[in-house]
């Protein structure tokens, strides 16, 4: 069956160079883009009620713009002036760069990974006598902790902002060829939303293999995977599944 219509369960790309508008222009399909779920911020009273004194650390584990944003906006909240002394830990480039947002760069002391939490890890043991606070999502990958715990750092985690399922009330009556997830959240809020979803012939799409996992709990059939060595990202492999089933001799 052809593809004429995908539904990308993220918010639409800002950036107007986005692989998805090249997607839609090279193959002629309709994309749209409906964020599955949100994150909504906890209060400064629920920090403070896991037992969270801002003043006690000095580092921070950043591992994407929500933590930031999350971070400074409890700060903020609790009156509490982030010291010019804090040490800031990033995943990747782009949550330092994004850390701009907030502090003067140059000022400040910043250890930026690579991209995974592995990569991150040996610059956290480098400064092990630090006390590391981790503003995290309730829905944390279990391998930072256990990485942490490894490293024998000083370390406390912190609920800071939940992953919350999105109403999508207003699909009940729309059909795709293809649905894109990216995360085990996207899949619990397709079900949360829609409890007697019938896949039929609609293609899904998973990035991750925790993704496929959860697809497959609920009975999924996953027909598109990323990442995989020929198709490192998601349009890379929708193009190639698309260019497939559309151009059947």
């Amino acid at each position: 069956m052809k593809v004429k219509t995908i539904l990308v369960s993220q918010p639409e790309p800002k950036v107007e160079n986005s692989p998805y508008f090249d997607l839609i222009e090279k193959q002629k399909v309709k994309i749209d883009f409906v964020p599955f779920i949100h994150v909504e911020g906890v209060s400064g009273k629920d920090v403070r009620s896991q037992k969270v004194d801002l003043s006690q650390f000095t580092a921070i584990i950043l591992t994407s713009r929500n933590s930031v944003d999350h971070f400074f906006r409890i700060a903020e909240e609790l009156r509490f002036k982030v010291p010019d002394t804090l040490k800031y830990f990033c995943l990747s480039e782009a949550v330092a760069y994004y850390l701009q947002k907030y502090v003067v760069y140059r000022k400040r002391k910043i250890y930026v990974g690579k991209r995974t939490f592995p990569e991150l890890s040996p610059l956290i043991k480098k400064y092990k006598n630090e006390k590391f606070l981790l503003p995290t999502s309730d829905k944390l990958k279990p391998e930072v902790p256990a990485i942490l715990n490894e490293l024998k750092v000083n370390w406390k985690e912190a609920t800071f902002y939940k992953t919350v399922v999105s109403d999508l009330s207003g699909l009940r009556n729309v059909y795709y060829d293809i649905l894109v997830f990216f995360s085990p959240s996207g899949i619990e809020s397709l079900f949360e939303n829609f409890p007697d979803f019938e896949q039929n012939d609609t293609r899904i799409a998973v990035f991750g293999n925790t993704t496929v996992k959860a697809a497959g709990e609920k009975g999924l059939r996953v027909d598109i995977h990323a990442p995989t060595p020929e198709t490192p990202s998601m349009t890379m492999a929708l193009e190639k599944y698309i260019k497939e089933v559309n151009h059947k001799k």
